[in-house]
């Protein structure tokens, strides 16, 4: 009897074969698996690396500009013009001054982004929009006021222009871009503080008198008292409706409520304390421009203290802030309330400026 070898038709020969298959597509199997694997972990490594320089980022766009010596701006500026000190050097300087680290600091200017992680920020965007409102009132009325001697006098048109780029809409990204035009704005005011330092061109001038002082501090007066309702509604209160007291034959457009209850939204909170920031950080500057332009007005009516003493009152303002959040406690509770405090300064400031006005008109 011969014994022939299995052949592949074999049982045998089929379960090698079929185990053969198996092992390929186990390997292959795990050979995709791992391919993956380190895909998702590239993937996941890629986007917490991209997280953590978005965070870090961030973190440092969100400081806050550090004061200025106004002084030595305004020399430096004088000498890059090749001009001369005069009466309102100090102010516009720091108007410019002011511009460039508006559109200049960290992150630049934030308020038009829409790439992370600015259009991702709040606090920053605030800041600016409180230091661009104080810029918008100045040059207003250095263009209606400090830079005429009258009513019937011709507008600088250097001013003019100046007001007009910082009136443009704030959150524009392009075409034209929001900073492109502020940027033209602080050359239209620097155009005008070379010709204000020039002897032989008397087409600029700035007059340092009470009446136009008092026009200013109108606007801050206005300004603050504005933020500092907004800053104490943080805990909410009621309100009674005093638009008509005083005059017994005014009237209103439409009826009122006898009494509101007013309270800032709590997503809010940040946003009315960023913008106080920025107000009382760009009003400390213009305050101690305007403490040596208006120096002998000052001098004569004997209120260059009461102009230190608002100084005074708003530099607690640019305290730093310790807490990661604005934290909005009960006026006695156990937590504090950043809103209150800051709405404290600026009201004693705010007060300080009435009496300051009132001063300056009747001393």
């Amino acid at each position: 009897m011969n014994i022939t070898s299995p052949t592949k038709s074999d049982p045998v020969s089929k379960l090698e074969d079929m185990t053969d298959q198996v092992k390929e597509h186990v390997k292959d199997t795990l050979e995709v698996s791992s391919s993956s694997t380190n895909v998702l972990r590239a993937t996941s490594v890629a986007l917490g690396s991209f997280f953590i320089l978005v965070s870090v980022l961030a973190f440092y766009w969100d400081s806050e500009p550090h004061q200025f010596s106004v002084t030595s701006v305004t020399q430096k500026q004088l000498d890059e013009l090749s001009t001369n000190k005069v009466t309102g050097s100090t102010t516009v300087s720091t108007m410019i001054h002011i511009t460039e680290i508006l559109l200049g600091k960290p992150g630049g200017y934030l308020h038009n982004d829409i790439m992370l992680p600015g259009v991702l920020m709040d606090n920053q965007p605030n800041w600016e929009f409180g230091v661009l409102v104080q810029l918008r009132d100045m040059a207003r009325t250095m263009r209606n006021n400090l830079s005429r001697s009258q009513s019937q006098s011709q507008e600088d048109p250097d001013l003019v222009r100046s007001e007009n780029q910082f009136y443009f809409d704030n959150d524009s990204w392009m075409i034209p871009e929001t900073e492109d035009e502020y940027q033209q704005g602080a050359k239209a005011l620097a155009k005008y503080l070379q010709r204000l330092g020039d002897p032989e061109d008397q087409s600029a001038q700035f007059y340092a008198r009470a009446d136009n002082l008092r026009i200013w501090l109108s606007e801050v007066e206005t300004r603050l008292g504005s933020l500092s309702q907004r800053l104490s509604a943080s805990v909410g209160k009621r309100q009674l409706d005093t638009s008509l007291a005083g005059d017994s034959a005014a009237t209103q457009s439409t009826p009122a409520a006898s009494e509101q209850q007013l309270k800032t939204p709590w997503i809010k909170l940040d946003d009315v304390f960023y913008e106080a920031r920025g107000t009382t950080w760009a009003l400390l500057h213009l305050l101690r421009a305007i403490e040596i332009d208006f120096q002998d007005v000052l001098i004569k009516k004997n209120a260059l203290v009461s102009v230190q003493q608002i100084i005074r009152e708003l530099e607690p303002t640019q305290d730093t802030l310790w807490s990661p959040v604005i934290l909005n406690g009960g006026g006695f509770g156990v937590l504090a309330n950043h809103s209150l405090v800051m709405g404290s300064h600026v009201s004693r400031a705010n007060a300080a400026i009435i009496d300051l006005r009132r001063l300056l008109e009747d001393g």
